[in-house]
């Protein structure tokens, strides 16, 4: 009876699991075509579907709605998989694919900033509670063997790489030791191994074991790292300063590009916010009187902090292109009230900004250079006011060709594949001298005079 009851319980179960299940019943070629079609249905609509759903849960401001909707989404993922007879630990990796490539995704890292703790503390409890210690002390020396070998022929790939790509000698020694370990996602491939008999359940254990000892030992290569290479040049972590004022700027960048728009603007009477990520660069720059604040400003907090929904414009003049795109999207989707102007370091990247949103993109060097041409033609014995009018029809020139050729512009870096682009470029490039003949020979025009004095009562508007 006893027999009877169990076999009824695990039949009941086994029914149960069956029932649950989407590929339950079905040929080997049918079970395949459900699990790529689940995966593909994750990651396509990931990408179109999330875009829509995070961006009406942003238009609530409720940043709980924010957490609680990633969380459901890794949650409903996972069950996806489980669906589908995989492993609810690939369905959140496949969740965490997903968010991480969302457009909003700086916002959700700020949002679930504080769960992380919590979260990581979780997932090495459950990392050190699979440790089989019977089977680690019955092989040590196989199983230490084993990590360290690994490590090591990881830690050498690594570095090669690093010194392929030409990384510093700190940054290289930090990929190396930060990255050696076997990752985490070697626990979800050997369960999904193990339950589909591709390794045995032994052989499973011992390379579990491998994977947990050599993230284990991640932290000692860190610090390692910290006495031996990081102390050499390395400067203590410090917090983002408290910002005690607001402006109707909001400038992030106070670099040698920053630091001209700040003063320009500073000496106008306008109220600046400025923000840096580097320290020392803050400590400089206020020893010659300006006002400056340390923190990073691709942080959705510090920008709050900064004011930057009360702001008109918002200054983007740091050094680093991906988090300048990064930070005009963000703006640009969070506070559509406020202008946005950016520096770019080439067309490409002005292009990137003006498609997340951008108001004004300037080049860093574009106008530099118009002023040193502009010099060469007045050494050369040209007359001052020709060399002005000359340079308003090539700016007038330049810029038309830029909105032209943004039409034909993909993201692609590799300009020599799109032609259409090329040969506009060409064909720009040659009407540049027809133009500047025919402006050179025009006698003076409207746009030769002077400008038209402002309106009564202009400053008071801007510095309000």
């Amino acid at each position: 009876g006893a027999v009877e009851a169990t076999a009824g319980a695990g039949a009941h179960g086994e029914s149960g699991h069956q029932a649950m299940s989407l590929v339950a019943g079905l040929p080997a070629w049918g079970h395949a075509l459900v699990v790529l079609g689940a995966i593909a249905a994750v990651l396509l609509g990931g990408h179109y579907l999330s875009r829509p759903l995070f961006r009406f849960i942003a238009e609530s401001r409720l940043r709980e709605i924010f957490t609680a909707s990633a969380l459901l989404l890794v949650i409903g993922i996972a069950l996806l998989m489980t669906l589908v007879d995989l492993s609810p630990a690939l369905g959140t990796f496949l969740a965490g694919v997903v968010l991480a490539n969302s457009e909003f995704r700086h916002e959700l890292e700020s949002d679930i900033e504080p769960f992380k703790g919590i979260l990581l503390g979780l997932f090495f409890i459950t990392v050190g509670a699979g440790i089989d210690f019977g089977v680690l002390f019955s092989d040590f020396a196989t199983v230490v063997g084993l990590t360290l070998g690994v490590m090591a022929v990881k830690g050498a790939v690594l570095f090669g790489l690093g010194r392929l790509f030409r990384l510093q000698s700190r940054d290289g020694w930090l990929l190396t030791l930060g990255l050696a370990q076997a990752g985490e996602f070697g626990f979800v491939l050997l369960s999904f191994s193990r339950q589909n008999h591709v390794i045995p359940a032994d052989l499973a254990s011992t390379l579990s074991l491998v994977v947990a000892l050599s993230m284990l030992l991640t932290p000692a290569l860190f610090i390692l790292y910290d006495k031996l290479i990081g102390s050499r040049g390395a400067t203590e972590a410090q917090d983002a300063d408290a910002i005690e004022e607001q402006g109707t700027v909001v400038i992030a960048g106070i670099g040698r590009f920053g630091q001209i728009v700040n003063r320009l603007l500073v000496a106008s009477g306008v109220r600046t916010v400025v923000l840096d990520h580097e320290a020392a660069r803050v400590d400089t720059v206020r020893k010659f009187g300006i006002q400056s604040y340390f923190g990073d400003a691709s942080r959705p907090e510090l920008l709050h902090a900064a004011g930057i929904e009360h702001a008109r414009v918002f200054v983007v003049a740091v050094d680093d292109r991906d988090r300048a795109v990064a930070m005009v999207e963000h703006v640009r989707r969070n506070y559509p009230q406020v202008k946005i102007l950016a520096r770019a370091f080439d067309v490409g990247h002005l292009y990137l900004l003006k498609q997340a949103g951008a108001d004004v993109a300037v080049r860093e060097v574009f106008d530099g250079s118009l002023v040193l041409g502009m010099d060469a033609l007045k050494a050369l014995g040209m007359h001052p006011f020709k060399v002005e009018k000359m340079a308003r029809a090539f700016r007038r020139h330049d810029q038309a060709g830029l909105d032209e050729l943004y039409e034909l512009w993909d993201e692609n870096p590799d300009y020599a594949r799109n032609r259409a682009y090329l040969a506009r470029a060409r064909e720009h490039r040659e009407t540049l001298k027809e133009m500047l003949d025919a402006d050179r020979l025009q006698l003076h025009d409207r746009t030769d005079r002077g400008w038209t004095p402002p309106p009564k009562g202009y400053t008071d508007e801007l510095e309000s």
